[in-house]
């Protein structure tokens, strides 16, 4: 699954716009190397996100293409 609808389907940003921009700024990594949009990731990926003054990283769990708003967290496990 692509990065950038990763981070929409789970919910971590909210638009899939937003989630390209973020990858073609370089705030995006997929287990330590820079992210484009379409690079895939797959389970078992650590993936690191800033934006602004946030700062997250997470380990991939599960890909789907839909998920609910409940299910969304199960999907990736914060670190």
């Amino acid at each position: 699954m692509r990065i950038d609808k990763f981070l929409k389907v789970a919910r971590i940003i909210k638009r899939r716009t937003v989630a390209k921009e973020a990858c073609e700024g370089g705030r995006v990594t997929i287990n330590g190397k820079s992210a484009k949009p379409g690079d895939n990731v797959k389970i078992g990926d650590l993936v690191e996100l800033s934006l602004g003054q946030n700062h997250m990283k997470f380990k991939v769990l599960e890909l789907r293409d839909h998920v609910g708003k409940n299910e969304a967290q199960s999907l990736y496990e914060s670190l």
